[in-house]
């Protein structure tokens, strides 16, 4: 085996701690040599070991009646009925994107959808979390505009040539991701219960097929790389991000599902983060078994590619296969027709080695538990900064609003980055491909048809970094609430997560604090829906030059809907309609977007003095359940959640952001016997949901909110050109639909041409 000397500096070079490399001698009995450095330091790096957060980790939820393939697979499996499963994850790209912005969101795309159809799953739906730095900040503006494009548009190449609809997600502005932005990619796929397939090696003497792409240097380190904090000098980095090829994924997609059918196929794996090695790797460890791999046999694009660079190469669009004996050559044929290299490099051995040759030498002799289930787990210190954390309700009244009028206010808020339209980003992407798609981006949650069945899937990504920078615990159970909100305001039972868990450096005590925390917060609130967590991912170190983001645990919620009659949709209807509220207002102005638009507090003032909402599990649960039951018993025209920037805006989102009609105006009367206008406006409490219905359903809905014991009040009607709000019979907004409309449409692409 060849043996070069390892000097501390090189230990450096692949982020891992000289104990660690002491361990790895201990374990090794002997120096590593470069290849198995390379090796241990990818299995190792936090981005594929989560060694700092397993231990947190296993304290969610992640079994239930529905839930098929928990955590550990490529993707979480559930139960839809009618023999229908449903497979999804959402995984990060955040590091690759601030380097590279097009390819980074490109290639995340493309891994994520990797990971759906490895499961024998077709995608049929794409979301994305978007996170950005301030457009107009005075030093970054430039480069936050640059990322938000560059990302946009590779995401919108990648789903559009591979051909999967991008059916929603999120946009978010703030300046905690000035340097650091945050690109989190959903997919989800559909699978028959009885054709999910799995990442392992099994039966020994099996062949083991490298197929898809040619290996190139593309991509070198890029689980390292994601592992670490940036510096000035991350630009230099631009090798470790990966370069994607969406058609060729696409033959990659058929010609897997083809081979799959042909039950030839024993195991199947992705070659992600850490490429060759991981798949293999993880393969072996999911079956206890070992792997021997002959790296002279794999197809590469460049020449004289070392040993070390095959293995740690992140080239996209390639899959690891394991046979049946005998049956190769099938999936070599298969894989030919759709002209892409399948060729078996390697078998199944029993023992736990992993086993690399390279032109006759023997590079690399490794164990697999040591590099899988035996990596390193830190339980790291968690430091309580609670002492921060004060009421900012005094505040509020001593902060001199930029505006006391409150259609001004309103106005404001709907062309805030946060709130206003994001069509820019959503027409870049094909939402309408497969014709699936039955609700378009925009809404509260997607909804795309089960094919051949009554049924709908709904889909939504939500995650208020504020509230978790707040208050970790209450804010994760806050995120979980609206995610659960929104896909019942589309006429979904919610029935399982996925979570990307976007954090700074675990190596600073209060992160893993806030770590901690959220993931106690998400554990009760999942409890609670009955949504268990069934994939997800988490990204660390997502700082620069010292500054981390705001804590940023992304919910992904999938709910069901049984018949695509009671689909409901956010936009009022028809004049004449009822509009009524689910819910009670609190005065939740503390930490919204109101305390940030009108009142100009930033979000480290926010921090560092704010107060999250409280929220009742059993009230938020009740509300759902009783627009679930008006939806069932199809009395409702519309519902819309309430949450960024309070009643006033989304009673004005419903009036026009209902795709296919025009808008509608409504007039509203609100009462309140102790809170100040602002507070009715634009608190930010959970639990709330703005529903319209005709005025003929008004008492059976009356009934069934009774019977359920539902917080409800009839708040106004649609009719008219214009939104008219009162408070206890005295008009506060007045204005006309076009004009709100107006600045809400225009008010991002305004801000990226200035």
């Amino acid at each position: 085996m060849n043996q070069s000397p390892i000097t501390p500096e090189i230990v450096q070079q692949h982020n891992l701690t000289f104990e660690e490399y002491e361990r790895i001698k201990q374990i090794l009995e002997r120096e590593p040599n470069l290849t198995e450095l390379g090796v241990f330091s990818v299995m190792w790096s936090e981005h594929c070991s989560y060694k700092s957060s397993r231990v947190h980790l296993k304290r969610l939820p992640t079994s239930g009646e529905r839930v098929i393939v928990p955590p550990g697979e490529n993707a979480g499996v559930v139960d839809i009925g009618d023999d229908w499963c449903v497979a999804f994850k959402v995984e990060s790209h955040n590091h690759p994107s601030f380097i590279e912005p097009f390819q980074g969101a490109a290639t995340g795309v493309g891994g994520i959808l990797r990971d759906v159809f490895t499961m024998g799953a077709r995608p049929i739906a794409a979301m994305n979390s978007l996170r950005f730095g301030h457009l107009n900040h005075e030093k970054h503006g430039n480069r936050n505009k640059s990322i938000l494009k560059g990302c946009v548009e590779g995401i919108g190449f990648y789903g559009n040539c591979f051909g999967v609809p991008t059916v929603g997600g999120e946009v978010v502005f703030d300046e905690a991701y000035n340097l650091n932005p945050l690109v989190n990619a959903f997919a989800l796929g559909i699978v028959r219960k009885d054709q999910i397939f799995f990442g392992k090696a099994s039966g020994i003497g099996n062949p083991v097929l490298y197929v898809g792409a040619k290996t190139g240097r593309d991509g070198i380190h890029g689980a390292t790389m994601a592992s670490a904090e940036f510096d000035e000098a991350a630009l230099e980095k631009r090798p470790t991000v990966q370069v994607g090829d969406p058609f060729l994924e696409k033959l990659l997609l058929e010609a897997c599902l083809e081979a799959m059918r042909s039950g030839a196929i024993a195991g199947i794996q992705d070659m992600g983060a850490a490429g060759l090695t991981s798949s293999s790797v993880e393969m072996a460890a999911r079956a206890g078994t070992g792997l021997e791999l002959d790296l002279t046999l794999i197809p590469q694009r460049e020449s004289g590619m070392t040993a070390y660079e095959m293995l740690l190469s992140e080239s996209q669009e390639r899959m690891l296969i394991v046979a049946y004996r005998g049956r190769e050559r099938e999936i070599v044929e298969i894989f030919n027709k759709w002209d892409l290299d399948a060729v078996v490099v390697g078998k199944v051995v029993e023992g736990n080695r992993l086993k690399i040759f390279h032109n006759g030498n023997l590079e690399a002799d490794l164990p697999v538990d040591k590099l899988t289930d035996e990596a390193p787990k830190y339980e790291r210190p968690l430091e309580n900064p609670k002492s921060k954390f004060q009421s900012l309700k005094s505040t509020t009244v001593d902060r001199r609003p930029k505006t006391e009028d409150s259609t001004e206010a309103l106005k404001m808020l709907l062309q805030s980055p946060n709130i206003c339209s994001k069509h820019w980003v959503y027409r870049q992407y094909d939402q309408m491909v497969r014709t699936n798609t039955a609700v378009l981006p925009g809404a509260d949650a997607a909804i795309v048809r089960v094919k051949e069945t009554r049924r709908a899937v709904a889909m939504c990504l939500d995650g208020n970094a504020r509230f978790v920078a707040v208050s970790p615990k209450e804010g994760a159970k806050l995120n979980v609430a609206e995610a659960a909100r929104n896909v019942v305001c589309v006429g979904a039972k919610p029935i399982a997560v996925t979570n990307c868990l976007n954090f700074a450096s675990p190596e600073r005590s209060e992160v893993m604090w806030s770590f901690s925390e959220t993931i106690d917060g998400m554990r009760e609130a999942c409890e609670a829906f009955e949504t268990p967590v069934v994939s997800g991912n988490v990204s660390f170190y997502n700082e620069t030059e010292g500054r981390g983001i705001l804590p940023t645990p992304v919910v992904g919620m999938v709910g069901l809907i049984e018949d695509t009659r009671k689909i409901i949709t956010q936009g009022f209807k028809s004049d004449g309609d009822l509009i009524a509220l689910l819910g009670v207002t609190n005065d939740d102005l503390s930490v919204s977007e109101y305390a940030q638009t009108i009142l100009g507090l930033t979000t480290d003032e926010l921090i560092e003095s704010g107060e999250v909402p409280a929220i009742d599990l059993n009230l938020e649960k009740l509300v759902q359940q009783t627009c679930l039951k008006l939806a069932d018993e199809f009395l409702l025209e519309s519902a819309h959640d309430c949450s960024d920037g309070g009643l006033a805006v989304a009673i004005a989102e419903s009036c026009f952001s209902s795709l296919n009609r025009e808008a509608a105006g409504a007039e509203i009367n609100l009462k309140s016997e102790n809170l100040s206008n602002e507070t009715v406006l634009f608190s930010e409490s959970p639990s709330r949901i703005v529903v319209s219905f005709t005025a003929g359903n008004l008492e059976r809905i009356k009934a069934i909110v009774q019977e359920m014991n539902c917080p409800f009040a009839v708040i106004g009607k649609v009719g008219g050109a214009n939104l008219t709000i009162k408070i206890n019979d005295s008009e506060i907004v007045s204005v006309t639909i076009a004009e709100i409309e107006t600045v809400w449409e225009n008010s991002l692409e305004s801000q990226l041409e200035n």
